[in-house]
């Protein structure tokens, strides 16, 4: 989803902002067969060199939004897949690869060649994954969140022990300084890397969401600021002071919640739904008032990716 002013204004002149319409009809439809139906897993991402990348099945596809071209980074094996999760490194070149074997494939998207393959940190599929510089997240159906330093051979660095059930949601901070992680057991644990409080030491944990969490969005204009949505039992999108770790806002959305986006130039998040309406919802914060509300989609909106 793109955010941008496209009408002009008949506004007086005075006006601080030109009239903005937000478009009814997508920009671009991408064919994606193989796309799989799980709330849990994470299969879209947008790295900082405009390139697209979703996971279909047993392959990973690149688009690039320059060119519009399409090209396969990857094809795992029965044994080894589906792809579970992709997550592109901050230089927009590297990306990361959750299997559902319990293996994380790291690969150079520019040579399309395999960098290395981690082991170890999982017992079951990866199907999230968050990059803090050179560390790489994994979160694991076995509720384990592990930090793979990817710079050094034995990569598992620090591992998170909170969750009860999947983990399916993990987002970094723009510091780097905390983590917030979602799971299936409706829980959310937000971990300071800089404690000494040990790998079972969460900052804050969160048990207000009565369904799955998997959307975590950080605010990109405050940064104790953290918005999180709960699956269909739910339906809550939810916002916190991680901070003083207060609950400071809840809207029932009607929907399954699946994925949450900040708008970088507003003040403003784009929310994603499942059941029943399948719908994408742009709210005005704080005052939580809709925008809009697009209703292309004809099933589940699992996974929404943001150009940097």
């Amino acid at each position: 989803m793109i955010f941008n002013e496209v009408c002009s204004s008949h506004l007086p002149k005075s006006s601080a902002k030109p009239y903005r319409c937000i478009p009814q009809s997508a920009e671009r439809t991408l064919d994606a067969p193989d796309l799989i139906d799980d709330y849990y897993l994470n299969l879209l991402d947008w790295g900082s060199d405009n390139v697209l990348s979703i996971a279909l099945g047993n392959k990973v596809y690149l688009w690039d939004g320059l060119d519009s071209s399409t090209s396969e980074l990857l094809s795992v094996e029965e044994e080894t897949g589906p792809v579970t999760s992709v997550s592109w490194a901050p230089d927009g070149r590297h990306i990361a690869v959750g299997l559902n074997n319990s293996e994380v494939q790291l690969w150079d998207s520019a040579a399309m060649r395999l960098l290395r393959t981690l082991h170890g940190g999982h017992r079951s599929r990866v199907g999230a994954l968050a990059w803090n510089n050179h560390i790489l997240t994994t979160g694991g159906m076995d509720g384990l969140i592990v930090n793979n330093d990817v710079r050094v051979r034995s990569s598992v660095v620090e591992t998170y022990r909170g969750h009860q059930e999947e983990v399916c949601g993990l987002k970094w901070s723009s510091s780097g300084r905390h983590l917030a992680s979602g799971g299936n057991d409706n829980l959310i644990h937000i971990w300071d890397r800089s404690s000494s409080g040990g790998p079972n030491k969460w900052l804050h944990r969160f048990e207000n969401h009565t369904a799955a969490v998997k959307a975590l969005a950080w605010c990109p204009f405050q940064s104790n600021l953290l918005a999180s949505g709960g699956g269909g039992g739910d339906r809550c999108i939810k916002f916190w002071n991680t901070q003083t770790g207060a609950c400071l806002n809840s809207v029932d959305t009607g929907s399954q919640v699946c994925a949450l986006l900040w708008n970088k130039k507003e003040r403003e998040l784009l929310s994603s739904h499942g059941f029943t309406q399948n719908q994408l919802t742009l709210w005005k914060y704080p005052s939580m008032v809709k925008v809009a509300e697009l209703t292309g989609h004809t099933s589940r909106v699992l996974f929404m990716a943001q150009l940097y």
